[in-house]
Parts: C-alpha cells; sequence; structure tokens
C-alpha cells in the first residue's frame, strides 16, 4: 500500500491537534504497518515571498516528509487561487503513486488541490477527515457568532449576519465548492459524534460519513503532585493562547476566586503566535489582574509529563464547540481529572461528574464556581481520578484506518477496527522521493 498524506501544516511548524494526529498516523503506518508514502503539509510564505509558483522542501531531513509553501490562499472560498504553483505538486503526487490520498484539512491547499490528487492519481481512493468544522462555517470554521454566542450551524441567514457584506450567491458557491470536491471523497472521517451530527444536520452524505477517534502516543503516567492535606489547588491550561481557547475565560475566573479569598494556582502553557495585539493586550491586561496565574510560553510535546507533574486538573474552558481535543485525552493518559466547556466534542469526551467536570462556556464566573468546588468538595478529586479510562491508543487508531484503507481498495480479508496490529516490521524506507523545487 502506497500512502500520500496531507495536512495544512507540519508538527515541527505548529504543533496544533490535527498536524500532530495526521503526522503520528503517518509514522505509525509507516513503522509498525510497513506502509510506504508521503507526509505533504502545506505551509505559506512570508508576504514579501508570495510569488507565483510553490516551492516543496523536505523536512529535518526525512525524505518522506515535505512541505509545499504555498500562497494566495483564499479562506473564504477555501481556494488556491495559484492553480500554476499547484502544477508543480504534480509531478510529485504521479511519483508516489498513492493507492490512497488522506486529506486532514483543506486549508492552504485549497479545494482546487481535489481536482489535482484525481487528475494526477486516478487510480487513488480519496480519505478526506474534517478535524473541525471548516468545511461547513466560512467564520474560520468556529460555528460562532460574531458577537461569540453558539451558532448551531450554517444557514444562508445565519451565515450572512456573520458576513453583513457578502451577497447570498457567495455562501451557497462556497457549499457546492467544497461539497463537490471533498463531499464526494470514498470515506469521510470525523473524530466525534458532535461533529458527525453536525455535518449530517448540515446535508453531507451520511452514506460515507463515519467517527474515527483519536489516539495518542502511549507514555507513562506523570507522577501525582504530592499534597499532604489532600487539598488539589493547582489548574493547568494547555494549549494556543487565542480567542476561542478561552484562556481569558480562564484568568478572569482566576481573578474573582482570588478576590474571594480562594489559594489556588493556575498555570497556562502556551503560545500567542499569530495572534492580534489587541487580543495579546487583552490577555496580558485579564493576566496581571489575576494575581494566582502565570503564563508559560509554547512547550514541547517530551515536556507535557514533567508539566503535568505540577498541577491537579486540567482546564479547557474553550467558548466553541471544538471536535476531540488532544489536551483531553493527554490529561486522561495522565490521571488528571479535566474542567472543560460543557459543549461540543469536549463535553463527549468529558462525563461530568465521572472523569471531569463541565462548566459553562464564556462565563469566567460560572468556570470560577466550578473551580472552587473542585478545590473543596472533600474526595471530589480522587474519586473522579478513578473513573478515569485509558484513552485510546495511536496503534487502535492506526489499526483501524489501515482496516478502512483496506476496506476501501478491496482487499476482502482486512481485519476489522477492532484487530490486533500486526507484528512490528522494521522502518521501510519511501521509494517516493522529491527534490527541493520552486
Amino acid at each position: 500500500m502506497r500512502l500520500l498524506m496531507i495536512s495544512h501544516n507540519h508538527p515541527t511548524l505548529q504543533p496544533g491537534g490535527t498536524e500532530v494526529v495526521a503526522r503520528t498516523l503517518f509514522r505509525e503506518l509507516r513503522d509498525q504497518h510497513g506502509v510506504e508514502g508521503i507526509f505533504l503539509a502545506a505551509v505559506s510564505p512570508p508576504l514579501r515571498n508570495r510569488h507565483p509558483g510553490a516551492m516543496l522542501q523536505a523536512v529535518n531531513g526525512h525524505d518522506d516528509e515535505m512541505l509545499a509553501w504555498l500562497g494566495h490562499f483564499d479562506r473564504f472560498f477555501l481556494n488556491q487561487l495559484d492553480t500554476h504553483g499547484l502544477d508543480a505538486l504534480a509531478p510529485l503526487i504521479e511519483q508516489a503513486r498513492p493507492d490512497i490520498i488522506h486529506i486532514h484539512h483543506p486549508l492552504l491547499f485549497g479545494v482546487e488541490t481535489v481536482d489535482l490528487l484525481r487528475r494526477c492519481a486516478p487510480q487513488a481512493k480519496l480519505v478526506f477527515t474534517a478535524h473541525d468544522y471548516f468545511a461547513l462555517c466560512a467564520h474560520e470554521g468556529e460555528l460562532l457568532t460574531d458577537d461569540e454566542r453558539l451558532c448551531p450551524g450554517p444557514t444562508l441567514d445565519r451565515c450572512r449576519r456573520c458576513f453583513p457584506g457578502r451577497p447570498g450567491a457567495d455562501f451557497v458557491l462556497r457549499d457546492l465548492a467544497i461539497r463537490d470536491t471533498l463531499g464526494t471523497a470514498d470515506a469521510i472521517l470525523v473524530p466525534s459524534d458532535f461533529a458527525h451530527a453536525r455535518f449530517i444536520a448540515a446535508g453531507w452524505p451520511a452514506e460515507r460519513l463515519a467517527v474515527m477517534r483519536n489516539g495518542i502516543v502511549d507514555s507513562p503516567s506523570a507522577p501525582l503532585r504530592p499534597s499532604p492535606d489532600g487539598r488539589r489547588d493547582r489548574f493547568g491550561f494547555f494549549g494556543h493562547i487565542n480567542r476561542i481557547k478561552g484562556a481569558r475565560v480562564l484568568l478572569q475566573a482566576s481573578a474573582l476566586l482570588s478576590a474571594q479569598g480562594l489559594a489556588h494556582r493556575v498555570t497556562l502553557h502556551g503560545g500567542t503566535a499569530y495572534q492580534p495585539e489587541a487580543l495579546i493586550a487583552g490577555f496580558r491586561a485579564d493576566l496581571a489582574a489575576a494575581p494566582a496565574a502565570r503564563h508559560i510560553s509554547q512547550y514541547e510535546a517530551a515536556q507535557l509529563p514533567a508539566l503535568m507533574a505540577q498541577v491537579d486538573w486540567v482546564v479547557m474552558p474553550s467558548i466553541w464547540v471544538e471536535n476531540a481535543p488532544l489536551v483531553l485525552l493527554e490529561a486522561f493518559q495522565h490521571g488528571r481529572p479535566a474542567i472543560c466547556s460543557g459543549i461540543g466534542g469536549m463535553a463527549e469526551t468529558v462525563r461530568d461528574g465521572v472523569d471531569g467536570l463541565h462548566a459553562p462556556a464564556n462565563d469566567p464566573q460560572g468556570l470560577a464556581d466550578v473551580m472552587r468546588a473542585a478545590v473543596e468538595t472533600a474526595g471530589l478529586w480522587d474519586r473522579l481520578r478513578k473513573g478515569i479510562a485509558a484513552p485510546r491508543s495511536v496503534a487502535a487508531m492506526t489499526a483501524s484506518h489501515l482496516a478502512l484503507y483496506r476496506r476501501l481498495l478491496g482487499q476482502e480479508d482486512a481485519p476489522g477496527p477492532a484487530a490486533a496490529p500486526p507484528a512490528r516490521p522494521g522502518r521501510r524506507k519511501a521509494s517516493a522521493k522529491a527534490s527541493a523545487k520552486a
């Protein structure tokens, strides 16, 4: 089996959940199952270098992991306007001769790339994973209104309220273009039941939609923080500092708790790259007003166990519905109960009162009340910790993907998703290589 896996960025440059899942899946298929292929990640060049054309570049010396530098992307229509640049990818696709093409995000590549893939590899089966809601929502896939209220789903009237200057035809054309490309994939995957319901409600083909849950790499659980008096008052935030992840909500909740005299500590781990100055200024002001909170910048994956060892609770106060956040799986892997907004994929992952607690979304006072209860309720932390089930492993996620690929290719002896993976072969070097080219 030969595989071309496509993502909108590379975890070396941007360690977001989609990038991590896609690259981890690729490497697991390669190293544990002997699947050959290429991991192709799109990145955007600096503004001053956005000339026509695309450049391919190997990543960290890996001959099967490539960056495609693509500019001229239209985020509303998910269009890659530089079709000349896309043509530079054609020799790579033709040389790779993929049996399976798996697209993990349409950003930067655009819907035009799907047409290119169909033309250059007509024999390949196409799989699309919707890790978020970009294919449904033109408002950056957030399913949030301009005033940060939850949106129940795209309709012409709702979408026009977020984009009052756009004609209604733009939304119709956007939806048609995305469905005509990504919606015709041989399999469309989503990592949560919540997302599955949203795509079905938006009219996507139910017969090709399936839930494929994420998994994480097995890792020893971080040691518990010593607490001789049994008090569990250390809260950790792990994620990008942006508008929708809820870092400012957490800081405001912490400030309220400090004003009420509750002893606690909040540590925020995450960078502020690509954020507008106004948001960073607001974040810094909230941080200054929360004496029990401190901010530590971006962290590496290898640092996570040590950082988890310093906290009792993992807090995810996102104001949008999320999908299947890896942070919550990582919290459970390290035996930490989670406090999350009780909406979307977060509420699906964390069982309120069983392995974590739900808080009202975008509500600092509501979050503060839940955090106070977490600290002051005797035995709650121990009870929730006992309710944590081991998260799905990367090995199980990979076996399910491999079974799907085999079914699409008509290999009748394909094992089911729950089958044990085969013996671990040695790594096979990818035979499809590409040199850097403009």
